[in-house]
């Protein structure tokens, strides 16, 4: 009896080539090859085999295919020699319906631009209902301006009465009021998560823990930020959009105080407006946090550019430098630069918590606090962390607190209650609990709702001397 056995082989990788357009003129251009190497990422986020990427300088871009005709050929060439031919070629840039159609014709291959592979990176990675709903929403949105690539083989054929008309029209029109009733009706689920979470953040307000919102660049380290701050296994890997869904976990800080960590999605060069618009109700936790970390990746070539595309996506969302929370700059990636930026980054750090300590500093999404850190070792981050103790606390004022007898059993409980939310600088219980402890606005009002019974002493006079202890 012969026994055939069957081995069951994984597909191989889909072959790619990527060519990043450098446009003359461009004054936001970056560096050539950093934006190639980027695109080559975003590749390989979806598992695509990058068999070749080049840089191709544009003049001016024609409407028709963007790139040149001679060099719309010579990729075509290109492509044609090698052993496993591209299936997909991706154009690092936007490009038109009609610029799609002709290259995809010249090239006898798929053309992803660079809207279409983060919505297909975005598509792969999202894994709650929340982030589907909004990835879904994004590729309609998208897929609606280019319904007629599907429909052009109809668009000649006529039919019906006259001469106008025809099946293919009327099947574009069909299925564009379908994709509309699609996102009607996805904009409504997205409207229900967001009043969700405008909800879950007004009682967080309620709530005394602060929280904080990680924010940057994608694969600045945000998440290996996240799992060391938190003890949490976050998905964290050297990998474009590696976080797509807002994660939060309450962390500890030295000084006793409790925090929220929101571990928030990347940004990135180019964002398509159709995902910061599908992406908004996520976003906006950005807006409702305390204190703002925007994590950086200071050994990234196009470090600065990645900056200011963070920023302007932060001020479109209405992080504004007048009215926001208090921004700091993790300048991580400490571990990859070499021993002399290493050494001024960490000197320009010890200068800025020096004004820190005089109250010379702004922490406005302008004027930051620079705190470099290495997320992946450690370095720093003991620092960062005092850093955001010292924001938490900055507006508490210190108050004595007396628990009298009559209280009963709630005395205990509003002792640990300052305990956990303040800072207890004096405890004395001779006949009665007293209390020097610090407490933030927000939570000496929790505290007077909840303990109606207890004496707050808010005297100057005390909280100066309180000041004083604590300098000496």
């Amino acid at each position: 009896m012969t026994t055939n056995t069957f081995h069951e082989t994984a597909p191989a990788p889909v072959a790619a080539m990527v060519i990043h357009p450098v446009v003359a003129g461009d004054a936001r251009a970056r560096d050539p090859q950093a934006s190639l190497e980027e695109a080559v990422g975003l590749a390989a986020a979806i598992s695509l085999d990058v068999v070749a990427g080049e840089t191709v300088p544009v003049h001016k871009p024609r409407p028709s295919t963007f790139l040149g005709a001679g060099k719309v050929a010579a990729i075509g060439d290109q492509a044609d020699g090698f052993e496993r031919r591209p299936e997909v070629i991706i154009v690092d840039t936007a490009l038109s319906p009609v610029q799609h159609r002709n290259l995809e014709k010249e090239w006898n291959a798929k053309v992803l631009d660079r809207t279409a592979l983060i919505l297909e990176i975005f598509g792969a990675r999202a894994q709650t209902a929340e982030g589907r709903l909004q990835v879904d929403l994004a590729h309609l949105t998208y897929q609606r301006s280019r319904l007629v690539r599907s429909w052009t083989h109809l668009e000649r054929q006529r039919g019906g009465a006259g001469f106008l008309g025809g099946p293919g029209e009327r099947q574009i029109e069909a299925d564009r009021r379908a994709l509309a009733v699609k996102i009607d009706r996805l904009k409504q689920k997205i409207e229900q998560v967001r009043r969700t979470r405008t909800l879950q953040r007004a009682k967080r307000k309620r709530a005394p823990h602060p929280v904080v919102a990680l924010v940057g660049y994608t694969n600045a380290g945000k998440s290996t930020l996240f799992n060391r701050l938190t003890q949490s296994d976050v998905f964290a890997k050297d990998l474009l959009f590696a976080t797509l869904d807002t994660t939060m976990r309450a962390v500890d800080l030295p000084s006793g105080q409790r925090v929220i960590m929101s571990d928030t999605v990347g940004f990135i060069s180019d964002l398509p407006t159709q995902l910061v618009a599908a992406f908004r109700a996520t976003l906006e936790e950005v807006l409702e946090a305390d204190i703002i970390l925007h994590v950086r990746d200071a050994s990234h070539a196009d470090s600065d550019a990645q900056r200011d595309d963070v920023i302007a996506v932060l001020e479109a969302l209405g992080v504004k430098a007048d009215n926001s929370a208090p921004v700091v700059e993790v300048m991580n990636k400490l571990d990859l630069l070499d021993t002399d930026d290493r050494d001024a980054m960490i000197a320009g750090a010890r200068a800025a918590m020096a004004r820190l300590e005089q109250g010379d500093v702004s922490f406005t999404i302008d004027d930051p606090l620079k705190a470099p850190i290495s997320a992946i070792n450690g370095y720093g981050v003991e620092g960062l962390c005092a850093i955001i103790d010292h924001l938490i606390t900055a507006d508490r004022a210190t108050l004595e607190v007396r628990l009298p007898a009559e209280m009963d059993g709630d005395a205990g409980a509003a002792r640990a209650w300052l305990h956990e939310r303040g800072d207890i600088e004096n405890e004395i219980n001779e006949g009665m609990t007293t209390l020097r402890v610090r407490l933030s606005p927000q939570v000496l009002g929790q505290f007077k709702k909840r303990f109606p019974l207890a004496l707050v002493s808010e005297d100057a006079a005390l909280a100066t001397a309180s000041l004083e202890t604590r300098s000496a």
